[in-house]
């Protein structure tokens, strides 16, 4: 990453030292100015940092009075502005991150955590991590461990704003672990369910933030019939099916039913939905966040150009919407002598899909929802396959197998 210039705001000398010492060990350039300093928007305007770090309680005037000033200003646009304090308290979160900061780290910092997240906003990257890409059913045993086992889930971290999940297969269950184990709460999150066939729903009574106070999710889904979204997720947890009733869960938790549309976020990504061809309601997501793509499209069923059942209409209509996308991450279940034999179930053979991605003009085709019967050696084999189609078709398109928490930045 190229150098920047940071200044930090901040009366607290302890973590002036601490901060000023992690930047530079970044190879970043810091300055200490001041929070009464009267040629404050002189110094900045002369200097014009990269980032300002300031706390919320200055001595000299109020943090997010100085951040709403420097908002108003177009000149001060490309600069980030990150809000460090004491205070936990989600109003002031939501409120600093409304006013036009980038980013609201609560004192004492984690050091390594501090630097990865700073990182994160100074880049603006998309983390793109796969929890869970198996499909139907969970997978165990030695000849999984390469790719994993768990069932439907991936989640997107931005700069800034809450994570955004895809599905909540087992693969919820890791994503959790690793939230636990790193311990940044309170939490926000926006959960997607692409339909809610049970490897897509039952991991979500095992993600234990949604026990923790303080945290917030917002669950997004498409109705069925006269079910709502929250129907059909406390269904799964109304005693019979689980112990635990979804009345336990210690976060405010809100449900919201979709279908077609597009779903905007304040300062954030644009989510438009399509509903795919699979047995029930089943949407597929599209998300754009400042020139950038990833497309979420899964389960799916592709029939073969040859069949009866091939729609020009429906082909066509997905391949607009998964058109340039960044990542394409799609379910590709079986081998084409497998689908031969399951035709619709509601999935889609490795070969369809990679055509798809090819004409659709995707940069990154990424193999998903693999059928349980397949151990690790068939899914490099149907990646084997994508990637000598796409050879033979001249395509630009890149293939990959994901496994299970391996990390893609966009």
């Amino acid at each position: 990453m190229d150098s920047k210039l940071v200044f930090i705001i901040d009366s607290d000398s302890g973590f002036k030292d601490l901060v000023s010492n992690l930047l530079q060990q970044e190879g970043h350039r810091v300055r200490s100015v001041a929070d009464s300093d009267a040629h404050l928007f002189k110094t900045i305007e002369a200097e014009h940092p990269d980032c300002i770090m300031l706390d919320i309680m200055l001595h000299g005037q109020m943090g997010l009075d100085l951040c709403r000033k420097l908002r108003r200003q177009s000149k001060y646009n490309a600069i980030k502005i990150i809000i460090v304090s004491a205070k936990p308290y989600e109003f002031d979160r939501k409120r600093a991150l409304e006013l036009g900061a980038d980013g609201y780290f609560v004192k004492p910092i984690q050091p390594e955590l501090f630097v990865q997240q700073l990182n994160r906003i100074f880049n603006d990257h998309i983390e793109l991590t796969f929890w869970g890409v198996r499909g139907t059913l969970p997978r165990c045993g030695a000849d999984s461990v390469h790719y994993g086992g768990n069932t439907n889930c991936i989640s997107l971290q931005f700069s800034k704003g809450p994570y955004f999940i895809f599905d909540a297969g087992t693969g919820l269950k890791a994503f959790s672990d690793h939230l636990m184990q790193r311990r940044q709460f309170p939490m926000e999150a926006k959960l997607f369910i692409s339909h809610p066939h049970w490897d897509h729903i039952n991991g979500l009574p095992f993600f234990v933030p949604m026990y923790m106070q303080g945290n917030e999710f917002e669950i997004f889904g498409t109705p069925h019939g006269q079910l709502s979204t929250r129907e059909i997720i406390s269904a799964q947890m109304d005693g019979v099916y689980f112990p635990i009733k979804i009345k336990e869960f210690g976060a405010r938790v809100y449900f919201r039913d979709i279908t077609e549309e597009t779903v905007s976020f304040h300062h954030g990504p644009t989510v438009h939905t399509m509903l795919l061809m699979h047995p029930g309601n089943c949407l597929g997501y599209r998300i754009e966040y400042r020139g950038r793509v990833i497309c979420y499209i899964t389960d799916n069923e592709l029939y073969p150009s040859d069949s009866s059942k091939f729609s020009t209409v429906y082909y066509d209509r997905l391949t607009r919407f998964i058109r340039n996308s960044d990542a394409l991450i799609i379910d590709s279940t079986y081998t084409e002598t497998e689908y031969a034999s399951r035709v619709d179930w509601g999935h889609s053979s490795v070969n369809n899909v990679t055509e798809l991605a090819h004409r659709g003009e995707v940069k990154g085709l990424y193999l998903y929802h693999h059928d349980p019967d397949q151990t690790d050696a068939h899914i490099d084999k149907k990646l084997e396959q994508s990637q000598q189609l796409l050879a033979s078709l001249g395509s630009k398109t890149c293939c990959f197998a994901p496994r299970e928490k391996q990390l893609f930045v966009f």
